[in-house]
């Protein structure tokens, strides 16, 4: 697909984010920041009793890859469960950006998942919450 598409994509995502907001209840919320280049995002995550990912809010200032980023991740991973958002990848999100980045620019595509991570291991296990080893 022509990139110009994906770079129409990312403004839009930066003038109309998707999720942007605070959960009042969340399961986890997480912040941080890329002293680099200023951005900042917060992911708040609310889990249903599955384990999945019921609602998903995400806050912050930054340039528009980053918010664009989290628009994005935070848009992809309702309904996945717990494990599979600790296992959602770079490269995943790297392709939901759709264009090609500099490593400056990557650092701050990838923000966004290095919060929702964070938060993520920051929860116990599914398993262990049942009472299973």
């Amino acid at each position: 697909m022509d990139e110009s598409i994906y770079r129409e994509q990312i403004i839009d995502l930066y003038e109309h984010p998707l999720n942007h907001g605070q959960l009042e209840t969340a399961d986890w919320s997480y912040e941080e920041d890329n002293p680099l280049c200023g951005d900042v995002i917060r992911i708040d995550v609310k889990l249903d009793e599955n384990q999945r990912v019921a609602d998903v809010a995400w806050s912050g200032d930054g340039c528009a890859i980053s918010q664009a980023a989290a628009s994005l991740l935070t848009d992809e991973i309702k309904g996945k469960t717990l494990e599979e958002v600790r296992n959602f990848d770079k490269d995943e999100l790297l392709e939901l950006v759709g264009v090609k980045l500099s490593m400056a620019r990557v650092k701050c595509a990838l923000l966004s998942l290095k919060v929702l991570k964070a938060g993520a291991y920051g929860m116990p296990d599914p398993k262990e919450l049942r009472g299973e080893k």
